[in-house]
């Protein structure tokens, strides 16, 4: 039952934050990036009080605390460049499937960061997963009427690579910080440093109108894909299985595609979706450890 339940959890995280791409293509219709990342991430610092008073009660160690702001600040400076590259991909791609898989490149590389810098060792299943993401990025972006490779899409790619380092940050200082207070500092400094960003890039065209009509984006962003999803990816992962955790989560991408076409009614070419599915199995099969692989050729 208890893994029946993280399944669900995890699963309605993944959704949430797919929905989330739609969300940001709207709210892209009334707010430019910056102030869009900034009042989002703000309401999503805000909303894990709660959540932070329900599962994190307590007082923190001097060490831990210390810590805690130390490390939130340094990933909420990369968050900001990510998200921010992220949401100026949503505006210059005009759509919301193609941000999802192409963010979802970052979990293929994670492990190739690693291997690169920092010589640990990398199985095979993730170089053919590399293989995989490669050949659907070739179809998503370079083959049929849809396919373009413009600064959105480079914008996205980029971004990927800053979503790794921050998994890679996460990583390696879990241990040391309470994960839902780290989580609250690096929103808050991410969405303290892209206001001062809209501030100075964006007051010219900043709107009380425009952020009324972006309210329901804003809070999908905020409220659901921060304090709700954050909260349920919790409670998924207390029984899950780590490998399959990662796998249900990676669908996220698949949900993008899937809010695009049914908010929105937009929908790629063939070989567009032949190209985000082969990108989503080569994220799978960067999640599948090598063991599995080897007792499953031994099977057969």
């Amino acid at each position: 039952m208890r893994k029946v339940r993280s399944t669900v959890f995890l699963a309605l995280t993944a959704m949430i934050w797919g929905f989330a791409f739609v969300a940001q293509l709207v709210g892209a219709d009334y707010l430019r990036p910056f102030t869009f990342n900034g009042i989002r991430f703000v309401m999503g610092a805000v909303s894990l009080i709660p959540v932070i008073l329900l599962f994190e009660r307590g007082r923190s160690s001097k060490k831990e605390l210390s810590a805690t702001v130390k490390y939130g600040v340094l990933a909420g400076t990369v968050l900001f460049v990510a998200a921010n590259l992220q949401q100026f991909g949503v505006e210059f791609t005009t759509s919301a499937s193609k941000p999802g898989f192409l963010t979802g490149l970052y979990t293929v590389l994670v492990p190739i960061i690693y291997f690169i810098f920092m010589k640990r060792k990398t199985g095979f299943n993730v170089w053919v997963g590399a293989i995989f993401t490669v050949c659907g990025l070739y179809l998503l972006c370079a083959v049929g009427e849809s396919a373009k490779f413009g600064i959105g899409e480079t914008l996205l790619i980029i971004g990927a690579v800053l979503w790794a380092l921050h998994i890679i940050i996460l990583d390696r200082y879990a241990d040391a910080v309470r994960p839902l207070r780290f989580s609250m500092v690096q929103f808050a400094v991410c969405g303290v440093l892209t206001i001062i960003c809209a501030v100075i890039f964006e007051r010219d065209v900043f709107e009380i109108a425009n952020v009324k009509a972006a309210l329901l984006p804003l809070l999908y962003g905020g409220l659901g894909s921060v304090g709700i999803a954050y909260t349920c990816q919790l409670l998924g992962q207390k029984d899950a299985d780590p490998t399959m955790a990662a796998i249900i989560l990676s669908t996220e991408a698949v949900f993008s595609a899937i809010g695009e076409a049914i908010i929105l009614g937009k929908y790629m070419d063939a070989p567009g979706y032949i190209g985000c599915a082969l990108i989503f199995v080569g994220i799978v099969l960067s999640q599948i450890p090598t063991e599995v692989f080897r007792k499953i050729f031994k099977k057969a």
